[in-house]
């Protein structure tokens, strides 16, 4: 097709039948703003998804205060649960954009989420529910982690190479931004009937204070309604996408895939591990701080950081920021130990806090830097291997796209086991010990390998 030929949104509708985004004319004229437009209500709905994904690391803390009885562990282990079904679910949600289309699977991954949102709303109203009713409640909201994968395969399509790294990383810590936001507002709705005869029941918390839980969960009702549409009427689909199944499996073969699960299990694990965790952990070493008010920023830091992360890999390489931010994260995992209540000492918040800031933004960086690399490294092997078995250059570049946003959401999948794993080790070491010195020698440790493993596979000369 000649360079005239090539489809508009307004002549091709919903779908895009020729999207050449290396084209650096084809982008200069048309690709770039239609990827923008994409991108940011990309942004939009990721956002929203995180918000409800993380949902009951606000929701859980208050749930013995409007009349439940629920024990420390069940409080963690429903604060953890929604990792457990996201991550699982990413490793289809991998697979669904190459055959069901950016757009609408976009669209309607985000409209299922007002039933986690709606039925959670009633829930705690309720004080009679059961707690393998807020579990599956808790599991449902796991679906919003898994938008993750797709959403993020869907936006390298849209992007040519050299933009990948930033694109992903608008994408990815923009929408990270969505656990702050949720801390942060959701305190401020459930002390308020913000929608007046709509707003249910409100529960009294003692000393004259009443709350409406229920805000926490109903507050994005209104904006998911809007993102699905946005999705719907906004998005693309784009043909030169479209691939089955089969020809993505293969990807689960490629040693790298695993090498790369890893360390973005220890970044990005890392922050949504601690975005779930941080609010009950603060709560059990710190009993008198009032952490809610404080909670929201971590994953604020984490967010704009997995931006910047991607920017400074597209500039410097993904393996060096990689490396330098493993470096940091296991030097101040080791200075947690200094900030925690023991025997002999009451710890000190301000510098536990503040040691959990730099591993917040260490942990949003390396998000950031090690999607930069899968997407660098996935192309460049693609492309060697397809070139060797004498496949054509547009086999190649199809292939390519195709692997790399395969691994990038299956990896994805990998990393958010982490937002499982911390809550439910920091829960274990408190049980077993009562402090969380435990949980962390164990964090310490993984990034110590991390560092290992990134030197020796992708840093030193040899790699």
């Amino acid at each position: 097709m000649s360079q005239s030929g090539m489809l508009s949104p307004k002549k091709s509708g919903a779908v895009i039948q020729d999207w050449q985004p290396e084209n650096a004319e084809f982008w200069q004229q048309r690709g770039k703003r239609i990827a923008s437009r994409n991108l940011w209500i990309s942004v939009y709905c990721l956002l929203l998804a995180f918000c409800v994904w993380m949902l009951f690391s606000a929701v859980a803390v208050n749930l013995n205060k409007v009349g439940f009885n629920f024990t420390t562990d069940q409080l963690f282990l429903l604060t953890a649960l929604p990792s457990v079904s996201g991550a699982l679910l990413r490793v289809p949600y991998s697979f669904v954009i190459p055959v069901f289309g950016g757009r609408r699977w976009t669209a309607f991954s985000t409209g299922i989420l007002l039933i986690p949102c709606l039925w959670l709303g009633f829930a705690v109203q309720d004080t009679s529910t059961t707690f393998s009713t807020f579990i599956i409640i808790a599991l449902l909201c796991g679906f919003a982690g898994a938008n993750f994968a797709s959403s993020m395969g869907n936006i390298s399509f849209f992007f040519p190479k050299a933009k990948q790294g930033g694109a992903l990383g608008i994408n990815g810590g923009l929408g990270n931004l969505g656990v702050s936001v949720m801390q942060f507002f959701a305190p401020l709705a459930i002390s308020c009937a913000i929608f007046g005869a709509f707003n249910g029941t409100s529960q009294d918390i003692g000393s004259g204070e009443v709350i409406w839980l229920q805000n926490a969960a109903w507050l994005w009702v209104p904006f998911l309604i809007i993102a699905t549409f946005a999705a719907w009427f906004g998005m693309n689909d784009l043909a030169a996408a479209k691939s089955s199944l089969r020809e993505q499996l293969p990807v689960l073969k490629r040693l790298h895939l695993w090498i790369m699960a890893v360390l973005y299990l220890a970044t990005f694990g890392s922050f949504i591990g601690f975005s779930a965790g941080f609010a009950m952990l603060s709560k059990t070493q710190f009993p008198a701080v009032v952490i809610l008010h404080y909670a929201f920023f971590g994953p604020f830091l984490g967010g704009l950081a997995r931006s910047v992360g991607g920017m400074l890999s597209d500039r410097f390489g993904g393996i060096r920021v990689t490396l330098i931010n493993f470096v940091v994260m296991a030097i101040f995992t080791a200075l947690l130990f200094l900030t925690l209540p023991g025997e002999s000492t009451e710890g000190s918040f301000i510098a536990f806090y503040a040691v959990f800031m730099v591993l917040f933004i260490n942990a949003g960086l390396g998000s950031g830097s090690t999607f930069q690399m899968i997407a660098v490294i996935f192309r460049k092997l693609t492309l060697e291997r397809v070139s060797a078995e004498g496949g054509s250059e547009e086999r190649a570049q199809h292939e390519a796209v195709t692997e790399t946003s395969a691994a990038l959401g299956f990896i994805s999948a990998i990393g958010a086991l982490g937002g499982f794993f911390i809550p439910q080790t920091f829960g274990m070491s408190l049980s077993m010990t009562g402090s969380p010195a435990g949980a962390m020698k164990v964090f310490l440790a993984f990034y110590i390998l991390c560092v290992v493993i990134t030197w020796l596979v992708y840093g030193r000369k040899k790699a």
